[in-house]
C-alpha cells in the first residue's frame, strides 16, 4: 500500500478506498451474522453495526457532504451516525442482516468511483478543503476501523482472520541468544512537535508543528519483551501495591488482574499466550502486547524507569542529529537539518522496515527489523506494537477542529497517546507524527511500550 504522501491523484485514492474495502470485507467473511452481533461489552463494537458505519462515513463526507447527494437510505443515520447513538445502545439498533448490510457497504463505495454520481452542489468547506481531502478522510477511517474489527476478533477469541496482502515472515534469529538493546542517548532541545502544512492530509490533532523545549533522555532501543514482563509478574507485580499508582491499583482491584490479560499459567509455570482462539507458547522475545498504560506504568516503577513522553518519543523518531560545532559540543536541536516522515526516512514503508500491513500475522522479535531503525537507533518505532507515552492526550497549541469534529476534541482530558503503529496498521496511515489515544484501562488494543531511564 501506498504512503499516505504517495496518493497524489483521485484514480490512486479510488483504487486504496477499493483495496481497503477488500481488506475490510475479508475481516469479517467467514462470521456469522451471530457472530457479526457479538456480546454487549465496552471495548467492542457489533461488527455488523462497524462495517455499516464505515461505509455511512464515507457516504456522508464523499457523497452527501462533498457532493451535495442525497442518502442512499435515509433511515441510515439513525442506526450509523456514531457521534450521535450512544455506544451501549447499538446492540439494540434493528441493524440490517450481514447481507444487506454488505449492500449498501457496496453500493456507498461503486456511488464514490462512478462518474455518474459527481457533484450536484459543493459547499464552501469543500471548497476550502477539496473533495481529495474528504476522500482521505474516508479512507484513513476505513483503515482504522479494519485495525479496530481485527482486534475484535482477538477480544470475542475469533479464529484469525485470513487476508489476502498477509506475507510470510521467517523467524528472524531462531536459535541465537536474544541481546537486549539497551539505551540510546538522545541530546534534547528545541524540537518541531507535530505536523506542518506540508503535505496533503493532516489530522487536527497533530497541528501545527510547534516548538517544544526537550532535556536530554535515555530511551529503550527497542520495545520491553514478553520476557522482562513476565519477571515483573513473577516477582509479583500485580500485587505489590508500591509499584501501581491509585488510578491503577484501584483498576488492577476492580478487575482483579494477575498478569497481562490474554495470559495463561500452566501448572509446570510455562506460560501462554491466547493467540485469537488458540493458545500458543509466549513468545519471549516479542514485545509484550495487550498491556495498558496502568500496568505499564507499573512495570517502569518496578523496573527503576519510565514512559517516555510524547515528544520525547517523536523526537527519537524523526530527528536527524545535528552536526557538531565548532567547539565540539553537539548544538541545540535548532540545527538539526529536518524531521523525517518515518524513522528511517521518507521512503514508504516495506516489510524489512516495519511490521505493518497484517503482513506477519502478529508481532514480531523486539530486536527485529534493523532498516527501520531511527537515526539514533531506536528499533521498531513504526509498527509491531502501539506505544503508550507518559502524555494526556490533549490539543496543540491554536488547535482548530476539522470538519470531523467529533475525531479529536471529544477525547481530549482522559485519554493517554500512544504512538508508532502495530503489526495489523495500515502502512498508509501511520507515520512519526500520527497520534493515538486511549483510555488508560484499555488492554485490548495492540498496544505495548517502551521505556527510558530515570
Amino acid at each position: 500500500m501506498a504512503a499516505l504522501t504517495r496518493l497524489s491523484t483521485t484514480e490512486q485514492l479510488f483504487a486504496a478506498l477499493e483495496e481497503a474495502r477488500t481488506r475490510t470485507l475479508e475481516l469479517i467473511e467467514d462470521l456469522s451474522d451471530e457472530q457479526m452481533i457479538g456480546p454487549r461489552m465496552e471495548i467492542v463494537n457489533p461488527l455488523r453495526w462497524e462495517i455499516g458505519h464505515v461505509a455511512w462515513f464515507q457516504e456522508y463526507w464523499v457523497l452527501r457532504h462533498s457532493r451535495g447527494l442525497p442518502p442512499i437510505w435515509p433511515e441510515s443515520d439513525k442506526l450509523y451516525d456514531s457521534a450521535r447513538i450512544p455506544h451501549e445502545t447499538r446492540w439494540d439498533l434493528p441493524l440490517p442482516s450481514k447481507a444487506e448490510t454488505l449492500k449498501y457497504v457496496r453500493q456507498v463505495l461503486d456511488r464514490i468511483i462512478h462518474p455518474s454520481y459527481s457533484a450536484k452542489q459543493v459547499t464552501k468547506e469543500t471548497n476550502s478543503y477539496g473533495e481529495e481531502y474528504f476522500l482521505r478522510l474516508a479512507l484513513y477511517h476505513e483503515y482504522m476501523h479494519a485495525e479496530a474489527i481485527t482486534y475484535t476478533r482477538q477480544t470475542l477469541a475469533y479464529p484469525a482472520p485470513r487476508i489476502g496482502i498477509a506475507g510470510s515472515r521467517k523467524n528472524e534469529n531462531p536459535s541465537g541468544q536474544f541481546q537486549s538493546l539497551g539505551d540510546i542517548e538522545i541530546p534534547g532541545g528545541w524540537f518541531l512537535l507535530g505536523s506542518g502544512p506540508d503535505v496533503p492530509f493532516v489530522f487536527d490533532n497533530e497541528q501545527w508543528a510547534h516548538e517544544v523545549f526537550v532535556e536530554p533522555f535515555r530511551i529503550a532501543r527497542a520495545a520491553v519483551t514478553n520476557a522482562e514482563f513476565m519477571d515483573f509478574v513473577e516477582d509479583g507485580g500485580y500485587r505489590r501495591r508500591e509499584w501501581w499508582s491509585s488510578e491503577g491499583w484501584a483498576w488492577r482491584e476492580t478487575v482483579h488482574a494477575e498478569h497481562p490479560v490474554y495470559w495463561q499459567q500452566e501448572a509446570n509455570g510455562r506460560w501462554l499466550r491466547r493467540n485469537f482462539d488458540t493458545w500458543v507458547k509466549l513468545e519471549e522475545r516479542h514485545p509484550v502486547l495487550h498491556v495498558n498504560w496502568y500496568e505499564a506504568e507499573a512495570y517502569c516503577r518496578w523496573a527503576h524507569r519510565r514512559l517516555p513522553t510524547e515528544a520525547e518519543w517523536e523526537m527519537a523518531a524523526s530527528v536527524e542529529p545535528a552536526a557538531s560545532n565548532s567547539s565540539g559540543v553537539n548544538s541545540a536541536l535548532r540545527a538539526f537539518p529536518r524531521k523525517r516522515l518515518y524513522p528511517w526516512g521518507d521512503d514508504s514503508p516495506t516489510p524489512d522496515r516495519a511490521n505493518l500491513d497484517w503482513y506477519s500475522m502478529g508481532c514480531v522479535e523486539a530486536s527485529a527489523l534493523p532498516a527501520g531503525d531511527s537515526s539514533f537507533g531506536c528499533r521498531q518505532m513504526i509498527g509491531n506494537v502501539w506505544e503508550w507515552t507518559a502524555t494526556d492526550f490533549g490539543p496543540y497549541p491554536g488547535f482548530s477542529a476539522g470538519p470531523y469534529k467529533e475525531y479529536s476534541a471529544p477525547w481530549f482530558g482522559d485519554h493517554k497517546v500512544l504512538r508508532g503503529g502495530c503489526w495489523v496498521t495500515r502502512s498508509g496511515l501511520i507515520s512519526n507524527n500520527y497520534r493515538n489515544f486511549y483510555k488508560p484501562h484499555r488492554r485490548d488494543v495492540w498496544a505495548g511500550f517502551r521505556t527510558c531511564a530515570l
